[in-house]
């Protein structure tokens, strides 16, 4: 059982079942999150018995380990993970001038099964724990001896398809006694869920929303996504709109462009047709090549011509800078090749 893993509220009644002082809670906390320990013996200011009655119990400060690293000559760096359980997940470290952005999982796997996407090729295992997330983050920050500014919930896995984990794990990043980091420093990638995009714009949180669009007719979407057969782009087209009124945000398209999937005239019709009108923000994304696909990437010719008629027709739209592609920086690649190479 991991510590990490629990609210502030949730450590005082660990402590109230131990028969400990309520403050022993904000001990624990501070070990955790400002001293950054992974052993429950380094916390000093415990009593031993209550060190003790934790461990004895199975609690832990530590919820997952570095098995790898990759570091590309950008600064990007992606972490392999090891999971209790024998399972892995993957997380890369962003660092710029002024951010240190963690690139997060929520699942080990992935059942969207979306086309374009190595996490899905290996299909959906189970979802991570709040702790395990938490831990993620926690621990690239403590490698690299930075404060995290920014948490991106972009790596494997549906993020809303872990909705109650996933919202327990952003309030233990956000708060003061955990990592501290602003809710507006946080984005959550969706491939499209209405019911929880519905839900978490009720919640009146300032997270960052991003869209996994990718096309803008719906079958070619759901060729690609098929999410889209549950969810089809009308009712997501609602829903992105009523989170973007609820909450105030902008709620980011993302579009890989993929050269004649998805680049043609219509294709950028469709897409400013879709976006325009509301809070949108449009980011372009050039395919970045998985094992064992035939797709490439849009010419840059094609790609610019997209940036140039969103932005005239009034769309905020920006192309996103290719990051970490000798590392295997795409979401789930390094998992796939560890899982590959343990088969031989």
């Amino acid at each position: 059982m991991d510590l990490l893993g629990l609210t502030r509220d949730e450590m005082r009644e660990l402590m109230r079942s131990l028969d400990a002082e309520l403050f022993r809670a904000d001990q624990i906390l501070n070990w955790l999150y400002d001293r950054q320990v992974t052993d429950i013996g380094e916390m000093r200011n415990l009593p031993d018995g209550l060190r003790r009655a934790l461990t004895e119990r199975g609690w832990r400060a530590q919820a997952l380990a570095v098995a790898l690293t990759r570091s590309a000559g950008d600064g990007t760096e992606r972490y392999l993970f090891a999971l209790a359980d024998g399972e892995s997940v993957e997380g890369v470290y962003l660092p710029e001038k002024k951010r240190q952005t963690v690139c997060l999982s929520s699942q080990v796997g992935c059942a969207m099964n979306c086309r374009f996407c190595a996490t899905g090729q290996t299909g959906f295992v189970r979802n991570l724990s709040a702790g395990e997330m938490v831990d993620a983050v926690r621990q690239i920050g403590r490698r690299k001896q930075k404060r995290i500014s920014h948490v991106v919930v972009m790596g494997q896995g549906e993020p809303l398809a872990n909705y109650d984990n996933l919202l327990k794990a952003l309030e233990i990043l956000k708060a003061p006694y955990g990592l501290n980091i602003s809710a507006r420093h946080i984005s959550i990638s969706t491939a499209g869920l209405v019911p929880q995009i519905l839900a978490l714009a009720k919640k009146g949180f300032q997270y960052n929303l991003a869209v996994s669009l990718h096309a803008t007719n719906d079958e070619l979407r759901s060729s690609l996504m098929p999410v889209n057969r549950a969810y089809p782009l009308g009712d997501l087209h609602d829903a992105c709109r009523e989170y973007a009124s609820a909450t105030g945000r902008r709620v980011t398209l993302e579009y890989i462009m993929i050269r004649g999937i998805n680049d043609s005239r219509k294709d950028l019709e469709g897409l400013i047709a879709f976006a325009k009108g509301w809070l949108s923000h449009v980011n372009l994304i050039p395919f970045h090549s998985v094992p064992g696909s035939q797709w490439t990437a849009s010419t840059r010719a094609t790609i610019e011509r997209f940036l140039d008629d969103l932005q005239r027709a009034g769309i905020p739209a920006t192309l996103r800078r290719s990051r970490g592609e000798e590392v295997l920086a795409a979401c789930g690649q390094l998992r796939q090749e560890t899982i590959m190479s343990n088969k031989h």
